[in-house]
């Protein structure tokens, strides 16, 4: 069997990296030091300056001259113009991808949110006890509202947002999840496409979107200073 490639390797690092950036498993503004980085994902340290690299065209990561890389940081006018962004961009796609609807893009809508529906945000009832299952039916069920908007660049922008809004909700959820009860916020929008009631619709999306936003605003820690 041939080893893997100098760049599958590359790609892999990135994506573990970039996953753990967006879980919120980096505290924001840390120092992302390329031997302490090359230790704990037993990697070189060519291949992390080159992920590092990559994931601060992303906007994840910082270059600061020549103190090396750090976690982007995050701050209340930062979380509000995504947010704004976001509600912009989604509206466009939500409005195409309603104009446009044909029976299958409605049965994948339909279907992407039963199974959301069906699956719990927290393993416990107690307490925030992340359910790994739940984020990708999450992120399948907002890629299933835009994703017949017709226009490849449009999702990829959206999901770029999405990423960067994953970030602070990570950074918070465990305090805010509990004042949340997105079930209801998902099937009233879910109703409003399927009725092709475009106006309510994305009404509905934007203040889904904001509210995320002000829950996430509302945390006390996520913004104090260190």
């Amino acid at each position: 069997m041939n080893a893997p490639s100098t760049l599958t390797l590359a790609t892999n690092l990135y994506d573990l990296i970039r996953s753990d950036l967006l879980a919120g498993r980096f505290d924001p503004g840390s120092k992302l030091a390329i031997e302490a980085v090359a230790t704990r994902y037993a990697s070189g340290q060519t291949p992390v300056r080159e992920a590092l690299n990559r994931l601060t065209s992303e906007g994840l990561v910082e270059r600061r001259d020549q103190r090396g890389f750090a976690v982007a940081g995050v701050s209340d006018a930062d979380l509000i113009e995504i947010t704004r962004t976001r509600c912009w961009l989604e509206e466009i796609a939500l409005r195409k991808s309603i104009e446009a609807r044909t029976p299958e893009w409605e049965e994948q809508l339909v279907l992407a949110h039963h199974r959301l529906a069906r699956t719990p945000r927290s393993l416990s009832v107690r307490k925030f006890e992340n359910n790994p299952a739940w984020e990708p039916l999450h992120r399948a069920f907002h890629r299933a509202l835009v994703g017949n908007c017709g226009s490849r660049w449009l999702i990829s922008f959206c999901e770029q947002l999405a990423d960067q809004l994953y970030r602070y909700r990570q950074l918070s959820v465990k305090r805010v999840y509990p004042k949340r009860h997105e079930h209801d916020e998902h099937q009233a929008i879910v109703d409003a496409a399927i009725a092709g009631d475009v106006v309510t619709a994305v009404s509905l999306l934007q203040a889904h979107y904001q509210r995320t936003a002000d829950m996430i605003r509302s945390d006390p820690d996520l913004f104090a200073q260190p």
